[in-house]
């Protein structure tokens, strides 16, 4: 797959087609968003599954403000100095979850190298007051590696989401280029430690398209399931912006479905393999 050799493509293809949302949650979860102008990734990301999820009972919320410290070459999240900590985040957070009727949410936020927390205890409470206001939701937390420092991992294990997530975004020869202050064996660390540390289910995702060839992605499939990864997301990269990463190629829907195969052989208890599938798709199935 994805030689360096193959030109860029010129356009989408088909299969890439999204399909207005539609149906009562949509609608509804659409205008509680509006009306109480709630922040989440699926509409601010304009995510080609917010229709389905939403009509499942699912969205994701960023914290920690929405500038990064890190300038990945794939993200179209503005980098820079991000603004203080909002302490009132959390509650707010908790508030918009209610609010929205959510059945599973979806934590993430940006890097927040600057802080000397890199943003765990916000990450915490923001569990806590969503525990408090909303007993009966269940959680995902998609974390940044916190440099792989293990007192921060630990605030994400001590108030156990169900589902604890980070991203290894590409394979181990693209990191340096796609996740300029990443570590492919930090990212790995990572999930180890929050998997022998008692995580009840770990999860990690990957983009195709950057000119990894299929070797590579099943390598690093490889390398996700020796740390004892259960879940893995597997989606299309789409460039944000010219100033981006360019795709180096679509891929077909059958080397998706190729790829959902060799990971279930693999022993991942649960594999989405799709172009447009994001971190979050279906994630109400990935605590089951």
């Amino acid at each position: 797959m994805a030689a360096d050799s193959i030109a860029p493509p010129k356009g989408k293809p088909k299969w890439l087609r999204v399909k207005l949302p539609t149906g009562k949650n949509y609608t509804q979860l659409r205008g509680l968003v509006d009306k109480y102008n709630l922040n989440t990734i699926c509409t601010s990301g304009s995510c080609p599954n917010m229709g389905e999820c939403w009509g499942e009972g699912t969205a994701t919320f960023m914290i920690l403000g929405n500038i990064c410290t890190r300038s990945c070459g794939f993200c179209g999240v503005q980098t820079g100095r991000p603004s203080a900590v909002d302490w009132e985040e959390p509650e707010k957070v908790a508030r918009s979850i209610k609010l929205m009727g959510i059945k599973h949410a979806v934590i993430t936020s940006v890097d927040r190298d600057d802080l000397k927390d890199m943003g765990s205890i916000i990450w915490a409470e923001t569990v806590k007051a969503i525990r408090r206001m909303n007993p009966t939701t269940t959680l995902e937390t998609l974390i940044p590696d916190f440099q792989g420092i293990e007192r921060h991992l630990d605030r994400i294990v001590k108030v156990a989401p169900e589902v604890v997530s980070h991203n290894m975004e590409t394979v181990k020869r693209l990191t340096r280029e796609v996740r300029i202050q990443a570590k492919y064996e930090r990212s790995l660390e990572a999930l180890a430690y929050l998997h022998d540390q008692g995580v009840n289910r770990t999860k990690s995702g990957i983009m195709l398209g950057l000119g990894e060839l299929e070797d590579e992605v099943l390598e690093t499939m490889e390398d996700l399931r020796k740390v004892n990864v259960d879940v893995l997301t597997i989606g299309q990269y789409l460039q944000p912006s010219k100033k981006h990463l360019p795709v180096k190629e679509f891929i077909l829907p059958e080397q998706f479905k190729k790829y959902e195969e060799a990971g279930l052989q693999m022993g991942f208890r649960h594999v989405e393999s799709g172009a447009l599938v994001r971190s979050s798709y279906k994630a109400h199935k990935h605590i089951h």
